[in-house]
């Protein structure tokens, strides 16, 4: 082999090797898929607090944290939530078969067989509910049965404090006076 063809073998070679590197950046960036969970956790209890007083408890089976598009939480096998007052006593109980918290807007969306039940025992039924954590409020657009002991009213829309003690129906479309 010659002189010439020898330089380019190993000029060859060397850029071969070379150009052959592996950026795992850039690996990470075209394998990654954006709706991918970072974090996954079974078996979920979080204590949410303010000034070192119990506010809420928050179970779930299964709970997924998603980064892209937008920071989601998924609890994609339902959740059960315990609202506390100050002596922590349950004042609601929330429960639903799927939730999602949108975290840059601080509201929770609870689909599918949503329940919410106060402490005077009445209960909520929707397949819909919002709870938005910046004004401490459920919020429904959709069908809503509201039980008490005295009756069972029916509507199209809800609206009422966290704790549901103070409620309004929109849209009634039935009301049942129950027998004491």
């Amino acid at each position: 082999m010659g002189f010439l063809k020898k330089l380019f073998f190993i000029l060859f070679l060397s850029w071969f090797f070379t150009s052959c590197e592996n950026n795992e950046s850039e690996i990470s960036r075209i394998t990654a898929r954006p709706n991918d969970p970072v974090e996954e956790i079974s078996g979920l209890q979080t204590i949410y607090s303010d000034s070192g007083a119990v506010k809420v408890l928050l179970e779930a089976p299964v709970m997924k944290k998603i980064l892209a598009p937008k920071p989601i939480t998924e609890l994609s096998k339902g959740m059960k939530i315990s609202f506390y007052d100050a002596n922590l006593n349950i004042i609601s109980r929330m429960k639903s078969s799927y939730a999602i918290h949108y975290e840059q807007e601080h509201r929770w969306e609870a689909r599918n067989n949503v329940e919410v039940v106060n402490v005077k025992g009445e209960k909520l039924n929707t397949e819909k509910l919002v709870w938005d954590e910046r004004t401490n409020k459920l919020l429904s657009d959709n069908f809503v049965k509201i039980t008490t002991s005295k009756e069972i009213i029916m509507g199209n829309g809800f609206e009422a404090d966290q704790d549901f003690s103070h409620y309004k129906i929109f849209n009634v479309t039935g009301h049942i006076t129950l027998n004491q």
